[in-house]
């Protein structure tokens, strides 16, 4: 574990790092992933990551979560699950330090590639990815479940490491 810059380090301000997800962590986790989203990941969604030996790293300011993200390895590729900053800390540049850090543990198991799937609604997510480089390389169709029984289609990005 440790310590990384922060997008815009200011006098006093907390010592940030990253750190793997551990059973005591999972209530902060859900709560932010609860706020963030109106279809959450549940509880088992998380504990089958765990359990799949999926990456998940959390970014903490002193003690504080301010987010995290689930990653896959695969072969040549990593497939990036989820990425969430909590609310409280969103619009501040904490998607890059978390991409950054993707982006090392997936050079770190010899990955070439990012993957990830985003909603097609999900405009500043979109935004964040197409700075850090990802590309649209594709769209699945009704992939997330939407408002009632309505579904809605998912862009395929990818980005070369």
């Amino acid at each position: 574990m440790s310590a990384i810059p922060t997008p815009c380090p200011t006098a006093g301000a907390p010592e940030v790092r990253l750190e793997p997800l551990t059973l005591d962590r999972l209530d902060d986790l859900l709560a932010i992933e609860r706020r963030a989203y109106s279809h959450p990941w549940t509880l088992g969604n998380f504990t089958d990551a765990l359990a799949s030996g999926y990456q998940i790293q959390l970014l903490l300011g002193a003690e504080q979560l301010l987010g995290y993200f689930v990653a896959m390895p695969g072969v040549d590729e990593a497939h990036l699950l989820n990425l969430t900053v909590s609310p409280d800390f969103q619009q501040q540049g904490w998607a890059r330090v978390l991409l950054d850090a993707l982006a090392l543990w997936a050079r770190g198991c010899g990955a070439q590639w990012l993957w990830l799937e985003v909603r097609v609604s999900n405009l500043r997510a979109r935004h964040v990815y197409e700075q850090y480089g990802f590309r649209r390389v594709g769209e699945r169709k009704r992939y997330y479940p939407g408002v009632g029984n309505e579904r809605e289609d998912a862009i395929v990005m990818s980005a070369a490491l």
